[in-house]
């Protein structure tokens, strides 16, 4: 695959990302995962299932518009399953710690199961060090 493929497939796949978290992932979406390596694939399809399993259970306070499982520490690889000790997600505008343990189907397109807890609020000044933005 060429860098131009995968870095449009990467492109993608915030603004699918950022759309309702309650609704399914849209085709564009979908289309942008086949073009992932198998470990990024995992990733982004665990960090949307936090996005739509926090939104929807009301505990992050507000609507969930970002999450990644590789803020804190890079998350553990277990063939189809993911565990994010690490990770952050965005409600309100503000940052959270957040862990997880996401489990997939083998073409790491569908999550068949998805536990999390919400953590602390992350300090705005350490926003730069995580990569982490407003």
């Amino acid at each position: 695959m060429k860098t131009s493929a995968v870095t449009l497939a990467l492109a993608a796949i915030p603004v699918a990302i950022s759309a309702s978290a309650a609704a399914a992932p849209d085709a564009r979406f979908m289309r942008a995962l086949d073009k992932l390596d198998p470990k990024t694939r995992l990733e982004q399809i665990c960090d949307l299932e936090a996005m739509r399993k926090m939104s929807a259970s009301g505990s992050a306070g507000a609507r969930v518009d970002r999450a990644k499982s590789d803020v804190i520490m890079p998350p553990q690889h277990m063939g189809n399953t993911l565990v994010a000790k690490g990770g952050a997600y965005r409600a309100g505008g503000k940052w959270y710690q957040m862990s997880f343990t996401c489990k997939a189907t083998p073409d790491h397109k569908t999550v068949l199961d998805f536990s999390y807890k919400t953590g602390a609020l992350i300090p705005p000044a350490k926003w730069q060090t995580y990569g982490l933005w407003k």
